[in-house]
């Protein structure tokens, strides 16, 4: 296989990432919408814009701002706007998206958690988007470092390395069948398993950016690995708090 893969399109040169990123927008939301019609759990139509509104926003601020922040040296000294626009991660749109829905559900005075009905929409747009990534190759910076290892690949360079989309996939997939299970199987409150979703997929995220190229920001860590780490924390806490309070209405 040739790195990178393109698409002709309308007389146009197009690179998969974006194409496939696209699609698994496009699919993820379908299947939003298709899980939210078949919901026993209704919102109101002030609720559900707010929060659309609220995910929409700060995902993209997110996304772009970390996408960015990955290397604050080169932003700061080179600024332009094509290239600030051009950058961004699926890490920081998760982090702000997040934000986003909680301060849109105060605005509107919603207590509930309305996340475990976008973890499988989800799950299948960040699987379907790492499909572009890895047919990218190393034209974006979703590449892995070298490695001598048996499951290095030519991914567009003289260097035999680590295919991280590739990775990402194989752990969304798991991760898909365990949430699911937990789903079908276990008695839980609203909320709990897009709280394990974020838990193991930011667990993941800072664990495989140790095979991938990074700038360091603190000690060996990278920006996104810090987001990481800020998230994983906070999730810690709201999963041992959704427990305790299991325990005190199981008396």
């Amino acid at each position: 296989m040739d790195f990178p893969v393109t698409f002709h399109i309308f007389g146009k040169t197009v690179l998969a990432h974006p194409l496939f990123e696209a699609l698994g927008m496009f699919l993820g939301m379908r299947y939003y919408f298709y899980l939210k019609r078949k919901s026993e759990e209704k919102l109101s139509f002030n609720t559900s814009a707010a929060v659309l509104i609220g995910a929409t926003a700060g995902a993209l601020f997110g996304s772009k701002l970390i996408g960015n922040l990955e290397n604050p040296y080169t932003l700061f000294e080179n600024f332009s706007i094509q290239r600030f626009w051009s950058n961004n991660t699926i890490v920081g749109g998760l982090a702000f998206g997040l934000i986003g829905v909680e301060l849109a559900k105060k605005i509107v005075r919603h207590k509930e958690s309305t996340g475990d009905l976008i973890v499988f929409p989800l799950l299948l747009a960040i699987i379907i988007g790492r499909i572009g990534c890895f047919l990218t190759g190393i034209h974006e910076e979703t590449y892995g470092i070298p490695t001598d290892s048996v499951f290095g690949m030519h991914l567009g360079d003289q260097y035999l390395r680590h295919p991280v989309a590739l990775y990402e996939i194989g752990f969304l997939l798991g991760l898909w069948i365990f949430l699911k299970y937990i789903q079908n199987r276990a008695k839980y409150q609203s909320g709990f398993i897009f709280q394990l979703f974020m838990l193991g997929y930011f667990t993941f995220r800072f664990l495989l950016d140790f095979i991938k190229p990074r700038v360091e920001i603190a000690g060996n860590l990278g920006t996104i690995q810090l987001i990481c780490i800020c998230v994983i924390i906070y999730y810690i806490y709201r999963i041992k708090n959704t427990q305790s309070l299991d325990l005190k209405y199981s008396r």
